[in-house]
């Protein structure tokens, strides 16, 4: 073995606990971008294997009624390559075990399996036989949320008449990814809502549609123009009683799916590209003071004939061991954790496979990142020291010109004891040194700041959402508008307390060129259960006339108040109306538009017609209401706010507890590698003063109440700091967490910043412990021994 081989041998070992924390933090760096990005990569990749293989149509549209021979013209648009004309209704369903109503979808396949658009993976079971018409598929979330097995049974209202069903068969559809009822709701809920897949001849005639159809899909020849295969569609459609056709982007399913897909990129490259700075700035700064400590062994060196080259290498082999050494316990978390993540995206997405892959570019580019920088810290630190001449690096480093310090300048020196003393006086005279420790440390306690982030968040939107918005106990949706009648049945059903109607139509709105398909509801103007606020979470009064939005709907469309807005009714008569802009709202969840639900029937030129209420009941007659509601054929849905808290738990803050965990455990890890190093190369760049100290009468506890002293000043410099610092990472993520299905606030709370806190005293603690009882080998003799 090589004499520098050798002394890197040495050098692994003695350095050993450096080496270890500062291994750790560029473990942390790399497994954050890792996991993230490799999450990204293998939903994506999910997503457009699932689409392909099973055909995910490209152009859809909902209609009343249209003969089945219109499918032939349809496949006459030009650009058409496939159509697929089916029959798709929302029913009320009683499943065993469940006192709640469920909606069931019911979308119709042929008798025969046969290669459909969006068709269906079976999962478990098999297809339908011709000629059962109770024969059915459901989705697969709705048959795990409420443990429905192949041969059991559930019973629909199928126009107006009890039917009972019986699986055959557990699906998914590219479809369904992201199962939701429709435009109004924002989260899935598996127990309240399902697909099931049903003969079209059984379900045809059961609904009135033997030999016609209410809803088409279509794929498209490679290079068509969408906007004039949609246009051509409508116009055709419009006397059947077409809702608007609209494109894959706009797919209810893919849209979120498509979001949350940008939402993880954005968050893949930002939080990861964060800890990955930090780590290289951490690695940079701890490997250039490490190798500084060593100035007097590169002049030995140099002067035993060791070219540049030749140190440079040797220092360069210390950085790599340490950077691969990193790199692969990175990794290894990286892909662990990766793993763990894109799994928690089957709670709400429901792919075939969900396929995970980390591509070798993205593992060799984090660990470039790192030890690149690694490799630049320690070069500096090389160059520095091989640029003297033997004799002079051979020295101890030459002692910083004497001033007095800001407190002699005062006259306060008398009022500290000299170990005070010593302590600023080293400050003061390094400035630049006690500058970066504490930047370092500081930068531990913000990414803990923002760890925790993303848990006040959740609590502060479930208490925004579900408590000053949405106060209702049920919301029930009709199958279709009803009369002003239905108001007054609403409010004598059994249990409740009080109801407030509303209107819910569908729009698509426009302003220039921009549009946004979505849905207009009219509340009630002094509305208790469904609340408009502000960003104070104060109530906003709706108008009398023009339209409230939400504030990320607003910046979609880019109108602003005052303006006015086209609204494209798409149901009914299908009219065209321009209102104005009269207000906006900061709600969290979903882009939402509101007006006055007397304009909204003033706009559409109806009644009092009402699609549904927003009901406060009596939690003793529930089970009594959820009866009725089960059998009340014009109720398509049930909805119950303490359902949807449970799903948003699990969906939201269930998809990013896992990420937050990740957070913390990295931020706590990088913490505690900062904070130890700091203290140990203060120990190795000080250790012949402290030692001058000892010969010259003070104690084992003052050298160390200097030595610690000094690092508990630049913490608690670096603590305030750091809280800053976390702040304003917090407040990019806050800007980079904006999508349609959800906003994060700004929100940190207290409980983060002592939690930050906690985790750097008690680091600072352990750190010092462990330095401490390094104090006690401190060899007196040998630190003392100068070269001349």
């Amino acid at each position: 073995m090589k004499a520098l081989d050798k002394k890197l041998l040495r050098d692994i070992l003695h350095w050993r606990g450096q080496i270890i924390a500062i291994a750790l933090v560029v473990a942390c760096g790399i497994a954050s971008f890792v996991s993230m990005l490799s999450a990204y990569e293998s939903l994506q990749l999910s997503q457009t294997t699932y689409y392909d293989n099973y055909r995910f149509a490209q152009v859809f549209v909902q209609l009343k009624r249209a003969p089945e021979s219109l499918a032939r013209k349809i496949g006459d648009i030009p650009g058409v390559m496939q159509v697929n004309t089916r029959v798709v209704v929302d029913v009320t369903l009683d499943v065993p075990k469940l006192s709640e109503p469920a909606t069931g979808r019911l979308v119709s396949i042929p008798e025969r399996q046969t290669p459909i658009l969006n068709d269906l993976y079976i999962r478990q079971g098999r297809y339908i036989e011709p000629g059962k018409s109770d024969e059915v598929l459901i989705s697969e979330a709705f048959a795990k949320a409420n443990n429905l097995k192949l041969g059991d049974n559930v019973e629909a209202v199928i126009n107006g008449r009890w039917q009972k069903l019986q699986i055959v068969g557990i699906a998914l559809s590219p479809e369904y990814v992201y199962a939701i009822r429709g435009a109004g709701d924002l989260l899935p809920d598996d127990k309240l809502f399902g697909v099931l897949w049903m003969g079209r001849k059984a379900l045809g005639t059961a609904f009135n549609m033997d030999g016609a159809f209410n809803d088409v899909a279509l794929t498209l020849m490679p290079r068509t123009n969408e906007k004039e295969v949609i246009f051509r569609l409508d116009r055709l459609l419009e006397k059947y009683g077409g809702l608007g056709a609209y494109d894959r982007e706009d797919q209810i399913s893919n849209r979120f799916l498509s979001e949350e897909i940008e939402q993880l990129q954005g968050s893949a490259i930002f939080v990861p590209t964060i800890f990955l700075g930090i780590a290289a700035f951490l690695l940079h700064m701890l490997l250039s003071r490490l190798v500084s400590t060593q100035r007097d062994q590169i002049a030995v060196l140099k002067a035993f004939g060791y070219n540049n080259i030749s140190i440079g290498l040797h220092y360069l082999k210390f950085v790599l061991i340490i950077v691969f050494f990193g790199a692969f316990l990175g990794t290894a978390l990286g892909l662990w954790f990766g793993i763990a993540v894109t799994q928690n995206y089957t709670r709400f997405f429901n792919f075939p496979l969900l396929r995970y892959e980390a591509s070798l570019g993205l593992i060799l580019g984090s660990i470039f990142i790192s030890g690149g920088s690694g490799v630049f810290g320690a070069f500096v630190a090389v160059k520095q020291a091989v640029s003297l001449p033997p004799a002079e690096a051979m020295r101890p480093e030459p002692p910083a010109q004497f001033r007095a310090t800001l407190l002699e300048r005062l006259g306060l020196q008398q009022l500290v004891s000299p170990a005070v003393r010593i302590i600023l006086r080293n400050i003061e005279r390094k400035p630049f040194q006690a500058l970066f420790s504490a930047l370092g440390i500081a930068l531990a306690v913000a990414i803990l700041v923002v760890g925790r982030y993303f848990s006040d968040v959740m609590v502060h939107i479930i208490d925004v959402q579900f408590r000053n918005v949405q106060r209702e106990d049920v919301t029930i949706v009709f199958n279709e508008p009803r009369p002003a009648r239905a108001r007054y049945e609403v409010e004598h059903l059994p249990g409740v307390i009080y109801a407030e109607p509303f209107r819910t139509v569908a729009v698509r709105l426009r302003f220039e060129h921009r549009s946004y398909r979505s849905a207009l509801t009219g509340i009630n103007p002094q509305a208790e259960l469904r609340r408009l606020i502000n960003r104070d979470l104060n109530s906003v009064n709706l108008p009398g006339n023009g339209v409230v939005l939400t504030t990320q709907l607003a910046n979609t469309l880019g109108v602003d108040l005052g303006e006015s807005l086209t609204v494209e009714v798409l149901e009914g008569a299908r009219p065209i109306r321009t209102v104005q802009v009269v207000g906006k709202v900061d709600e969290l969840l979903g882009m939402s538009a509101y007006m006055d639900i007397g304009a909204l029937n003033q706009l559409m030129r109806e009644g009092g017609t009402i699609s549904g209420a927003y009901l406060m009941v009596d939690d003793n007659i529930l089970n009594r209401l959820y009866g009725l509601l089960k059998r009340t054929p014009a109720v398509a849905g049930v909805s119950i706010r303490k359902t949807a808290i449970e799903r948003f738990e699990e969906t939201i803050a269930g998809s990013l507890s896992i990420f937050t965990t990740v957070l913390v455990i990295f931020a706590s890890i990088i913490a505690f590698g900062v904070v130890y190093n700091a203290a140990r190369i203060a120990l190795s760049e000080r250790s012949r003063e402290l030692a001058t100290l000892r010969i010259i009468g003070f104690t084992q506890a003052e050298i160390a109440f200097i030595l610690l002293g000094e690092q508990a000043i630049i913490t608690l410099i670096a603590i305030p700091l750091g809280f800053m610092m976390g702040f304003g990472l917090c407040a990019l993520m806050s800007s980079a967490y904006q999508s349609e299905l959800y906003r994060l606030p700004l929100v940190v709370t207290n409980t983060s910043y002592g939690f930050a806190l906690i985790v750097i005293v008690i680091t600072a603690i352990l750190s010092g412990f462990i330095v401490r009882r390094q104090l006690k080998d401190l060899d007196l003799i040998a630190v003392l021994k100068t070269k001349e």
